[in-house]
């Protein structure tokens, strides 16, 4: 894959993760767009494996997870950004359970529209 689709894609993930924010809570931070194509691209990697789609979807989950908690920790001190420390569950305020889980749905997604954008004969 080239440097300019990898790029596209990153821009692509990035848009669609600042875009989930915005409906969901009305607001969102451009550290969230570079959290966003990274979480694509580890994503892309991620569905070209052999392993069983619930497993890939609960892995995924855990990279958004993880992607979020370093965001979090290199942008997120003061809790400008997002505050989780009133969630149950939650590590540092950075990152919760209920939103982990909400990402098992959200990696099944972002790991099919990768597939559909990298099959063979696409530019």
């Amino acid at each position: 894959m080239g440097i300019w689709r990898k790029i596209g894609l990153f821009f692509l993930g990035g848009a669609g993760y600042v875009g989930l924010e915005l409906l969901w809570r009305g607001r969102s931070h451009a550290s969230m767009f570079a959290a966003g194509g990274i979480c694509f691209l580890l994503l892309g990697r991620l569905q070209r494996t052999r392993l069983a789609p619930a497993v890939q979807c609960l892995l995924g989950a855990g990279i958004i997870t993880a992607v979020e908690l370093l965001t979090g920790l290199l942008v997120n001190r003061g809790y400008r950004v997002w505050d989780y420390r009133q969630m149950p569950l939650n590590f540092l305020g950075q990152i919760c359970l209920p939103f982990s889980l909400l990402w098992i749905p959200v990696s099944l997604g972002a790991m099919a529209l990768y597939r559909t954008l990298d099959k063979p004969g696409r530019t």
